[in-house]
């Protein structure tokens, strides 16, 4: 093994492990990263049935509340650009307890809130959590999967997102139930319920502490840091009978350079970033201005507005996780098969048709008493589009979009131009939070009319502008930058 300058000693080289054994490992290890995106998915969706009980207590105005909601967001956004920066100097695993710790202190702190403005605090720190979470685990998924399975484990980080969601909403029904009036009444062990679905986030936090202690670090990170020893030990784990030593020395190869990463490095020619960098920047904006967290932050109070009752528009946003998450099935299943950019495009195409339908039913609904009301027919086809709305998102969007940000950068940029998509999408998704209930004050229909718009550019720009990375080894990922800088790709 030629590879030279490691310092290390050369051994003898280990038995070698099973390619079952070895899909297995790698599955085991890309689903406990995956877990960042569960605490991801909880933090986005725990506040959900807390939202009129805040308004409500705080006495928030529609503007304040949009800002309380989001408030985590902007952490996420602080958190996700400086997560990549520090895990090429401190490890992916570091940073992954380090998220966990955040998002524990943010749980106790949330629920002992006393207003609007200390809450906002301490959602902030959560989301400084979350969004390094949101970085490392496709970054850590991506470089310990073989190429093959890489797809499908890639999708496991938007499989933990939903399942969060979904843990975070039926936490949240459940809670509602027991206690004497909803979200804002007294929980049976003492204290409002709001709280409690607040500090209930301390038990995936501490969990995800836990299992980041137990897997090894990246293989891409240990090369990086000239421990070439123990990336071949973690590469044979993942990879079984392949070529260990071939694949070793691609790494250190497409590692061009032992110096910290920063955000020089990402500088191109098209308004100052590379055009690789402007795509996973772009992808991310579109995943979050087709409106989706709409449905996951306001959907009970949005059933509430048009006509159900808090329990049956909680179950109602329990029903729509449950088909994000299904959906997210399908998405596994079908991307290492099909390719991303076609689920892209199909994904696109459904939301653009389901957000138009949405539109249309807000749009034309009488207004009673401030609010519309979907009754009869409009209320069912909204209904029914809201679900497959979800299906379209989930099922493509949803998943591709950070399996692609995984795997698109190539090894020395990776980790720094992840951080600069995701808090882009952190921004994005801050920015659709935050104004979702000042643009459904004026109506409903203008806010999913726009969230319609965004869908058709999100086509387009799928079409012009995204390469297939299917099948390709992140060490190809050089060659897909020179493509797609000279409009190959």
């Amino acid at each position: 093994m030629a590879l030279g300058g490691s310092g290390e000693a050369p051994s003898a080289p280990p038995q070698q492990v099973q390619p079952s054994h070895a899909a297995a490992t790698a599955m085991l290890l890309a689903g406990a990263a995956a877990l960042g995106g569960f605490l991801f998915g909880y933090d986005s969706s725990v506040i959900n049935g807390t939202v009129d009980a805040l308004k409500s207590e705080f006495h928030l105005s529609s503007f304040v509340q949009g800002f309380v909601v989001a408030s985590a967001l902007l952490g996420c956004a602080i958190g996700a650009w400086f997560a990549g920066p520090i895990s090429d100097r401190i490890g992916r695993i570091r940073v992954m307890q380090i998220a966990s710790i955040l998002f524990v202190i943010s749980a106790i702190g949330s629920a002992l809130a006393f207003n609007a403005w200390d809450l906002t605090f301490w959602r902030v720190i959560g989301g400084l959590g979350v969004g390094a979470a949101s970085v490392i685990a496709p970054a850590y998924i991506a470089e310990i999967s073989p190429a093959s399975m890489r797809g499908r484990l890639g999708s496991l980080q938007q499989m933990a997102i939903v399942l969060g969601i979904f843990a975070a909403l039926v936490v949240d029904y459940v809670i509602a139930r027991v206690s004497d009036g909803g979200a804002s009444g007294e929980f049976p062990w003492g204290g409002t319920a709001w709280r409690w679905m607040f500090a209930s986030a301390v038990v995936p936090a501490v969990m995800y502490g836990v299992i980041a202690t137990t897997i090894p670090e990246s293989p891409r990170y240990l090369v990086k840091k000239k421990q070439l020893g123990q990336a071949r030990q973690v590469l044979l784990k993942v990879m079984g009978k392949g070529d260990v030593d071939t694949k070793l020395s691609e790494i250190v190869k497409s590692i061009a350079s032992d110096r910290p990463v920063t955000l020089r490095d990402l500088k191109g020619s098209r308004f100052g970033l590379m055009p690789i960098v402007w795509v996973g920047i772009l992808l991310s904006v579109f995943q979050q201005f087709v409106g989706i967290n709409v449905i996951f932050y306001y959907s009970s109070s949005l059933w509430q507005a048009v006509g159900f009752s808090e329990n049956d528009a909680m179950l109602t946003s329990v029903i729509n996780s449950v088909v994000n998450v299904v959906s997210t099935l399908i998405a596994i299943a079908l991307v290492d098969r099909v390719g991303r950019k076609p689920l892209l495009l199909v994904g696109a195409a459904g939301m653009a048709i389901t957000l138009g339908v949405m539109t249309l039913c807000f749009a034309t609904a009488p207004i009673v008493d401030g609010d519309p009301k979907l009754d009869g027919f409009a209320g069912t086809a909204a209904l029914i589009a809201a679900n497959l709305y979800v299906v379209s998102f989930a099922a493509t969007w949803g998943p591709v979009v950070w399996v692609m940000l995984g795997e698109m950068f190539n090894n020395f940029i990776r980790a720094s131009a992840l951080a600069v998509a995701a808090a882009a999408q952190w921004i994005a998704n801050w920015i659709i939070t935050v104004t979702f209930p000042g643009l459904s004050g004026v109506s409903l229909g203008l806010a999913y009319g726009l969230y319609t718009v965004f869908a058709v550019l999100a086509f387009l720009f799928v079409i012009k502008n995204v390469p297939e990375t299917k099948g390709r080894e992140l060490e190809d990922m050089d060659d897909l930058d020179l493509e797609h800088a000279s409009g190959r790709a």
